[in-house]
């Protein structure tokens, strides 16, 4: 029988040799989120009073809400990847963003019968497919769109700054600017993408089912967990090994990689690339489940608010990224029903909090001190190291003593 473990030496066991607790933890989360949902819709297509009941009180509203808060989760991770290992903070997220969620809309627009356009094109007097339309009659050209067009244009527009070693607070007023660049003209192409009205999904059908169905969502939201799952473990791999180190290098001190040999310009190309295309995935996978895709979500608040998602969980953590998303998200939905005037508010008092009193997030100041102090809870007191070599040193035991508290001799 053959051994079902990946070898020793592959990339994987040497991935798998370096998680720690917190990606397990995560693991068991991102477990549970996939089956538990699985498992009732399972029970509710049985005949009996079990199945009658879940489809009538299972909440599927809120299954849509954490698919899209799980999506939400895949472009923190994105960000953690630039921001946090790399030092490079973009404020201009929400263009790769939009572009993935633009490119599966188009798709879902065009499951009409043939000849058929989408009903927006009328409005206008267009009565031919635009050019550009063309390939998203295909589902594998869409997927592949939705990745490596924001990818292709985030290496495109970062290789324009770190060409010129811009960097810093000017390298995020870029982003912002070329975030508003993208918004202006997304707004301002009615013809070609309904302008401000964007493109609804919610009324489209994917494979014979409309897209908005219980069931189809359902299919969406499994998908989002084993997205996330992909990209965290991407993320991990990424950071773990020689090329996450020359990322950490580079944000310590970029000057000092230069003078080793190494050019940090293409280490930050690449990295902002792959975080455009994670952006492009979170788009798409999040568009599919909110129904619907317009130039708003390319708005600056929004794409600081993903930053601020990161710093809540914690930078450099990649878990962090992913536990600051839910919780912003979840609070800003509770808030927002109950007190819809407050949550900017709580916004804003949020991030302050997490810059003055945690400013390495939740996740980091567990790694720091939480553990720590954990240990010392079940263990007691903290007790010097003992080191068997100065055990008959009568100065050591004299310190050994005031430490533990113990009386001085006479």
């Amino acid at each position: 029988m053959q051994n079902s473990a990946p070898p020793s030496g592959s990339p994987l066991a040497k991935l798998l040799k370096k998680l720690g607790w917190s990606d397990y933890a995560l693991f068991g989360a991102v477990l549970v989120f996939a089956c538990i949902p699985l498992i009732i819709a399972l029970l509710s297509l049985s005949d009996g009073v079990l199945s009658e009941w879940l489809l009538k009180n299972f909440p599927f509203l809120r299954l849509r809400l954490m698919g899209r808060f799980l999506s939400l989760a895949i472009i923190a991770l994105g960000i953690d990847l630039i921001w946090g290992y790399t030092g490079l903070l973009s404020l201009g997220h929400g263009i790769f963003f939009a572009l993935g969620g633009y490119a599966f809309a188009m798709y879902l627009n065009l499951q009409l019968p043939e000849g058929q356009l989408p009903e927006f094109f009328g409005l206008y007097g267009v009565d031919k497919l635009p050019l550009v339309w063309q390939p998203f009659h295909s589902l594998p050209i869409t997927l592949l769109a939705m990745v490596l067009v924001p990818g292709a244009i985030a290496a495109l527009l970062g290789y324009l700054i770190f060409r010129n070693r811009i960097k810093g607070v000017y390298f995020s007023i870029l982003t912002q600017a070329a975030l508003l660049v993208f918004y202006n003209f997304f707004n301002g192409q009615q013809k070609l993408i309904n302008g401000t009205n964007g493109l609804k999904t919610d009324t489209e059908r994917i494979f014979g089912y409309l897209a908005s169905s219980d069931g189809a969502q359902l299919v969406f939201y499994e998908l989002t967990v084993l997205a996330l799952l992909l990209v965290y473990l991407l993320c991990r791999w990424l950071t773990s090994g020689r090329f996450g180190r020359i990322l950490i290098a580079i944000r310590d001190d970029e000057t000092r990689v230069r003078f080793t040999g190494y050019d940090p310009t293409g280490f930050k190309v690449l990295v902002f690339g792959i975080s455009g295309a994670i952006a492009g995935l979170s788009g798409g996978l999040y568009t599919v489940q909110t129904g619907i895709i317009t130039p708003s979500i390319m708005d600056v608040a929004f794409s600081i608010e993903m930053v601020i998602w990161v710093a809540v969980g914690g930078r450099a953590t990649l878990v962090g990224a992913v536990l600051g998303t839910l919780l912003v998200r979840l609070a800003q939905s509770s808030l927002s029903e109950q007190f819809p005037e407050v949550w900017l508010f709580f916004q804003g008092a949020l991030f302050l909090i997490v810059v003055t009193v945690l400013p390495n997030g939740i996740v980091g100041w567990w790694q720091e001190r939480g553990i720590v102090q954990l240990r010392n809870l079940f263990r007691g007191k903290p007790q010097l190291a003992t080191f068997p070599s100065l055990e008959e040193d009568p100065l050591v035991q004299e310190e050994r003593k005031q430490f533990e508290g113990e009386p001085k001799e006479p």
